[in-house]
């Protein structure tokens, strides 16, 4: 028995009686999902959901909204709120492993209702990120083929995804470990090409140094509205697509019920995430803002060619003839990577729901390697959303409408993450539980949390200002904004006041915080608790940085 057990015995989790039983499916469907993931893949996953199209392409509309200043000030504070929400859930999900990740924790310490409003907005998101991303790959392929119809591109990195998601979780941590290398040498390579071009080392030898910064300036009038009041809405646009960049790094949360060892796997995977956004996101934006004018009219996206990729656009500028091919598969290979782990996401979410009685128990259906195989192919027929960008409506037109509305979902996951772990740290004081003997703690707790909280909801409510704005009304960009957060209280509502009216969430003395624990279920599997650590230098490095 654990010293968090010997705190809070079996015993006192009996004599919950209705709150034991609300969540026994938990620890069984952990047990039904094969724990495939290795250390190496989950740290991969980790990395490779903060590096994605939003920051490769992505940042194309927000250097044109905000400028060189807002888009580095944009993305530095999406970067906090992102900290915020992952330490927050690190916590609670290094500890409570359980299939469903952030959906299940929010049912178990919260509510039953807001677990099924959060379940089903988060298996929505990355149902609609899916089509996003496949949409993201078609304008890749446009820089090197404009003739060829957008859907037979989408059609075949559609058909990569699912080969790889049929494959099962190890197959999938798998794909992800080499993809996400391609995506950690190319963004290295071009930070660091970057700084060579920006001092005048391009073979056209210009040295361009801080001169965009200058003119067209450090920030635009948003809208060409005058004045202190344009140059801020203009970093508030940045935010909204910031965010669509950011998300994803809670992917870790909901693949914690297929990794091995997950004590010492999700800590190590979470404790560095700052890391990664300064070097990835703060530097990488940094430098796009030192290399490409915000005026740039190839920034626009809804002209539906990859030369809106900042970084191609610098490295065209340059002079340099092949390179720009070259950068362009390896983001090629980001939008295969981010279409893959939105098909794994989502299958993996709506398979939760489906063990905690939210969704058709249909979906619950596992084959022999522990494969969700039904869920996967839910994901897979919405993916055909995708096509909607055959027609007259650009593929990068269709992918700014997508970006936008799994943006809102993914702030609505981060503000009902952070309201989660409000209520778990309380439980934890009201049961006299040490944080301490939690296997990651995490920092300035709960400040963070509800700074995560506060500032998702603010930007939820104003990130669709710009349709207010006088003659700037669009009906798609409206319903792209604010349909998902009205959709948020409809889920809940049904849940609470039509399908289950007598279930509540459990009162602080009350809630389990044993029930689905690893070191309950490390002894119930029969798996080694704890591993052997590596002996050699060379290994004890190696585990690190993977």
């Amino acid at each position: 028995m654990s010293q968090l057990e010997e705190t809070y015995s079996k015993t006192d989790v009996e004599k919950q009686g209705q709150q034991t039983v609300l969540f026994t499916n938990e620890t069984n469907g952990a047990q039904e999902l094969h724990r495939g993931l290795k250390g190496r893949h989950v740290q991969m996953i980790s990395i490779g959901g903060v590096i994605g199209t939003g920051l490769f392409l992505g940042t194309a509309g927000a250097l044109r909204h905000g400028g060189p200043g807002g888009l580095l000030i944009g993305y530095a504070a999406i970067g906090a709120l992102c900290y915020a929400v992952m330490v927050s859930l690190g916590e609670m999900i290094a500890h409570l492993p359980v299939a469903g990740g952030h959906i299940t924790l929010a049912r178990r310490f919260v509510s039953p209702g807001l677990g099924f409003a959060m379940g089903w907005n988060y298996w929505y998101n990355w149902t609609i990120v899916l089509p996003a991303e496949l949409n993201a790959a078609a304008v890749l392929i446009s820089y090197w083929d404009k003739s060829t119809n957008a859907g037979v591109w989408i059609a075949v990195c559609l058909v990569v995804a699912c080969a790889i998601n049929f494959g099962g979780s190890r197959a999938y941590g798998e794909a992800e470990f080499w993809f996400a290398i391609i995506k950690v040498l190319t963004i290295i390579g071009l930070i660091i090409l970057g700084i060579v071009l920006d001092v005048g080392g391009g073979p056209n030898g210009e040295y361009i140094g801080t001169k965009y910064w200058r003119s067209p300036g450090a920030f635009v009038q948003y809208l060409g509205i005058e004045g202190a009041t344009g140059r801020f809405l203009g970093v508030w646009a940045v935010l909204i697509q910031a965010s669509f960049s950011y998300i994803g790094t809670e992917i870790v949360a909901i693949a914690a019920g297929e990794t091995k060892d997950p004590r010492k796997t999700l800590p190590r995977a979470i404790k560095n995430v700052y890391i990664r956004i300064l070097l990835f996101y703060i530097l990488g934006v940094f430098i796009t803002g030192l290399l490409v004018p915000s005026d740039d009219p190839r920034l626009n996206l809804g002209t539906g060619t990859a030369v809106s990729a900042p970084f191609v656009i610098a490295i065209q500028n340059a002079g340099i003839k092949a390179l720009p091919s070259i950068i362009n598969a390896c983001l090629l290979t980001s939008a295969w990577s981010a279409a893959s782990s939105d098909l794994y996401t989502s299958s993996r979410a709506l398979y939760g729901l489906a063990l905690n009685g939210q969704a058709p128990a249909i979906l619950k259906k596992t084959n022999r390697w522990g494969l969700p195989w039904v869920a996967v192919l839910v994901g897979v027929a919405f993916s055909l959303l995708s096509f909607m960008s055959v027609g007259s409506t650009s593929a990068g037109t269709v992918f700014g409408y997508f970006a936008n509305m799994t943006s809102v979902c993914g702030l609505l996951t981060w503000s009902g993450i952070a309201f989660t772990y409000i209520h778990f740290h309380r439980g934890l004081k009201a049961q006299g539980i040490d944080r301490k003997l939690l296997p990651y703690r995490a920092p300035l707790q709960p400040f963070l949390a509800y700074f995560a909280f506060i500032f998702s909801c603010i930007i939820l409510l104003f990130q669709g200002f710009a349709v207010f704005i006088k003659g700037q009304w669009d009906t798609s960009v409206f319903i792209t904004s604010y349909f998902p957060i009205a959709f948020f209280p409809i889920l809940y509502g049904f849940y609470r006041f039509i399908w289950r009216r007598q279930e509540r969430g459990p009162a602080p003395h009350e809630m389990d915080f044993v029930s689905g624990s690893r070191d309950e279920q490390a002894f119930s599997e029969g798996e080694p608790e704890p591993t052997a650590e590596p002996k050699s230098m060379g290994r004890k490095v190696l585990a690190y940085v993977l």
